[in-house]
């Protein structure tokens, strides 16, 4: 260790200030490529809204089921950010490009029972109360989708792998040609521009799966381009293959999958219940969900760099340092999400005209901003934690709390808000902050007695 290395000494606020540039340093390419990521689905909203509150509720409904389907394979493939960072910290690269590879195997083994379900996308629909009308809608809206699903997690893969190695940007420039495209693609397939017929929400389905194979080429001409596997790539052979090796990325992606999945079908539920409340109802949830999403990914950008520098730590043995990155985050977390809960709470009445001219819509958004507002640094401080557990190797926590938080407390209280005590969608919503503040906490209390700090007391 350099001596000169503010880390190296005690932990005074020379070295609070190194860690949370070097955090900072981190996250900021991921904050803007997960912004980007998140801004594509902003764009795609706006333009779907302009097509009609039919088409919108329709690709909010399919986007639900979705994305609650995607996400169980997106957490499996997290499963090798313990393997890769830590790798990284021991500079052993050939474990990192094991990783990889496992990660490869894991994302196309999870396609096939994945895009197996959303064939089911209106029958599941249907079966939650949905009209018909919207399921057949977002089912079709959906089908078009299913051939970017393995495409997507295999991008996820790849990024995870550079990003445990500490090589951020990559994703950040991937992301910003991916905007362009999908620009383009929507413009072109929704309003039939360059002389392609006008198709509407279906071509809004078709464009998203397009962006998605785009962003999987441009990321792997980047790392041909620029030799970003040097150092840590080893040829492929049959280890990749075997159970043993498989389930080394299926301990730690499990919980992650589970994680993200109660997470993301916890606020698909939300979706699905209101649209119980009518189409006005899902469109103006659709368009705070959106917003929020988008201020989400700015805790995510920063959980993903506390991820790679957790692990990192840990692989260097470096457990103290590793606790005190760990504090960073949870407060660098929190800190951006207050600033975005303020934003909502000073721009509620603005907010939602970038989406919709309905004023029905727009009315019914401004009253649930403030709610949203109200949760913004428990979600920052969640995803954070979460990001925290996935460094060290030890993501099922985070399942455990999401079950908690969301489906024993948060859900069914905002159900009874919602229909019982006629709060409506404001209710839905009151629910989520109940949700959030559980996981939160929970998490809070577990890493300040088991988080990477303990792994350094149990090694010693």
């Amino acid at each position: 260790m350099n001596p000169a290395d503010p880390t190296s000494a005690s932990p005074d606020a020379g070295a609070w200030r190194f860690e949370t540039k070097r955090v900072l340093t981190l996250a900021i390419p991921v904050v803007i490529a997960q912004v980007g990521s998140m801004l594509m689905g902003t764009v795609d909203t706006m333009m779907v809204g302009r097509v009609g509150e039919e088409a919108l509720a329709a690709a909010a409904l399919g986007n639900a089921w979705f994305y609650a389907v995607l996400l169980m394979g997106q957490g499996m493939v997290h499963g090798i950010d313990p393997l890769v960072s830590q790798a990284h910290g021991a500079r052993d690269g050939a474990q990192a490009a094991r990783a990889l590879q496992k990660g490869v195997v894991v994302a196309l083994l999870a396609s096939v029972p994945l895009c197996a379900t959303l064939a089911f996308t209106e029958e599941v629909l249907l079966a939650s109360g949905q009209s018909p009308e919207l399921a057949a809608l977002a089912q079709d809206y959906i089908r078009v989708q299913i051939p970017s699903l393995p495409l997507y997690l295999l991008f996820m893969a790849l990024r995870q792998y550079l990003q445990g190695r500490e090589i951020m940007r990559p994703g950040m420039w991937v992301m910003a040609v991916a905007n362009v495209g999908n620009l383009l693609f929507n413009w072109v397939l929704i309003f039939g521009g360059l002389g392609f017929p006008a198709l509407g929400l279906l071509g809004a389905g078709i464009a998203t799966g397009l962006t998605r194979g785009l962003m999987l080429g441009v990321l792997v001409a980047w790392v041909l381009q620029f030799r970003l596997h040097e150092g840590a790539w080893v040829p492929w052979d049959r280890s990749v293959l075997r159970p043993r090796d498989l389930a080394e990325v299926w301990r730690s992606g499990w919980p992650v999958a589970v994680q993200m999945s109660l997470e993301i079908w916890a606020f698909s539920l939300g979706t699905l219940i209101a649209g119980t409340l009518g189409a006005t109802a899902v469109a103006a949830h659709t368009v705070v969900l959106n917003m929020v999403s988008l201020t989400f990914m700015t805790a995510l950008g920063i959980s993903q760099g506390v991820v790679t520098r957790i692990g990192n730590l840990i692989g260097a043995g470096d457990f103290a340092r590793a606790q005190r990155a760990a504090w960073v985050g949870l407060a660098l977390g929190a800190t951006v999400m207050a600033l975005a809960g303020l934003g909502f709470l000073l721009f509620r009445e603005q907010l939602p005209r970038l989406y919709t001219e309905e004023a029905q819509i727009i009315a019914l958004a401004s009253t649930i901003l403030p709610v949203a507002a109200a949760f913004q640094v428990f979600d920052g401080t969640q995803a954070v934690g979460c990001g925290i557990l996935r460094g060290m190797g030890r993501t099922l926590p985070g399942a455990g709390f999401n079950l908690l938080g969301y489906w024993v407390l948060g859900l069914p209280v905002g159900w009874w808000l919602a229909h019982r005590a006629g709060f409506g969608l404001e209710g839905i919503w009151w629910g989520f902050v109940i949700g959030l503040a559980v996981v939160a906490l929970s998490l809070v209390a577990w890493l300040a007695f088991r988080g990477p700090g303990h792994l350094g007391r149990r090694a010693g």
